[in-house]
């Protein structure tokens, strides 16, 4: 992703939507940054370093925090679902993404101020839609359960979030992401970087249907007794729904590659040069859950909950329970944003390794909590092997990367 990082202050846009053109501006060296109307200079960096090896364990720490970031709300007790969503929420997507970005990384007010209106204005709008896949994924965990609800919503995502950036490159030339998807066809390291994308919605796609099948050889109160409120019908619908817009989180991350390279170039750390994006992106994913939220705390009249429990009970637990999972789905983003900038120029590929590791996670975590109880042996085969392919296809996509790194040719 070297272009990309030393191309990006030359600002100029492509015809839709305003993101930076690569084209030309990768040819010449990008000459120092001055922020308009100020006396702050930005030396030119030294681009990002590729490290696939550092890569996936990094994105394979997300995948753990996004897969247990619902565990802690099984604790909390007397509380409707709209009130634990919003103070996690708080967490999340406010504080947690300020917090470490002014903590890890240089300058970040003047950073983001520094942001021609096109960024900041798609990365928010990306952020939005994602908001919806985020708000529909915790009504996907509420009906399916964590392990059949994370592998129908995160295959729809894999495909969507992993494919969408590089082949919309064919389009427009001039999107940031490093290469087309037939450009990276043509290269050998490429071709075994796809195969990887691919083995992961293989994967996927087979501890689905472990889940469906599961679904239908366990009797109705089974279901209930390990799922409060199992609803097939309704949960698969909500899970693709929620995949796809999930997908845009991956797409807002292309739009705010302005905001890494000008943080990057104040002397921030590459490790972590993608925190600032998290910042614009994540206020997208709040407005909608915020707006989703209080129309329900209005229709439920469930406002007066966070001063007291229906029924007693101990409030701090509650405000301390919710504010974990807060910080754990955060920590997601977190170890994502930092797994990215070592995967090179296949980071596109970054996208399906976390959506192979929430899977495993989820699935794990299933299994903690007997979801999976009362199942056959077949169902434990579709489980086993569909892990057996996700952790293979991290492996591949690895080897990919560090063979681009390496320079692997044709």
């Amino acid at each position: 992703m070297r272009e990309l990082y030393q191309s990006i202050p030359i600002l100029a846009w492509t015809r839709i939507i305003g993101f930076p053109r690569l084209d030309r501006a990768a040819k010449s060296p990008a000459p120092d940054l001055t922020l308009p109307g100020t006396d702050i200079v930005f030396e030119r960096g030294n681009g990002m370093t590729a490290g696939p090896l550092l890569g996936i364990p990094l994105h394979w720490l997300g995948g753990l925090a996004s897969g247990s970031f619902y565990v802690p709300f099984r604790g909390v007790r007397r509380w409707s679902w709209e009130i634990y969503w919003l103070l996690a929420g708080i967490f999340s997507w406010l504080l947690c993404p300020w917090i470490f970005a002014t903590l890890l990384t240089r300058s970040l007010p003047t950073v983001i101020a520094a942001q021609p209106a096109g960024t900041l204005l798609w990365t928010y709008v990306f952020g939005l839609l994602w908001g919806f896949g985020g708000l529909t994924y915790g009504l996907t965990m509420r009906y399916l359960g964590l392990s059949l609800g994370t592998g129908v919503a995160l295959g729809c995502c894999a495909v969507f979030g992993t494919l969408m950036p590089p082949i919309a490159k064919l389009l427009d030339p001039g999107i940031p992401v490093p290469e087309s998807i037939l450009e990276i066809a043509a290269s050998a390291a490429g071709r075994i970087t796809l195969a990887g994308v691919a083995l992961c919605v293989l994967g996927i796609a087979v501890v689905a249907l472990g889940g469906v099948r599961k679904n239908r050889e366990l009797p109705a109160d089974q279901k209930q007794r390990a799922i409060a409120e199992f609803n097939l019908v309704k949960g698969l619908s909500v899970a693709v729904f929620c995949g796809v817009m999930s997908a845009c989180f991956a797409f807002a991350l292309t739009a705010a590659s302005p905001i890494a390279a000008t943080s990057l170039r104040a002397g921030t750390d590459p490790l972590w040069s993608g925190l600032p994006k998290l910042v614009v992106l994540l206020w997208g994913g709040f407005t909608t859950n915020l707006v989703w939220c209080a129309i329900l705390i209005r229709s439920n009249r469930s406002g007066s909950q966070y001063f007291r429990i229906p029924g007693g009970g101990a409030l701090l637990a509650n405000y301390l329970l919710s504010a974990i999972a807060g910080i754990t789905w955060y920590l997601q983003f977190f170890f994502y944003t930092m797994g990215e900038t070592r995967m090179g120029r296949y980071g596109f590929a970054s996208w399906s390794v976390h959506m192979a590791s929430i899977i495993v996670f989820a699935t794990l975590w299933g299994g903690v909590f007997r979801e999976w109880q009362g199942s056959s042996r077949k169902v434990y085969v579709f489980v086993a092997a569909g892990m057996s392919l996700l952790l293979l296809s991290t492996l591949v996509i690895g080897a990919g990367a560090y063979f681009k790194a390496q320079g692997g040719g044709p």
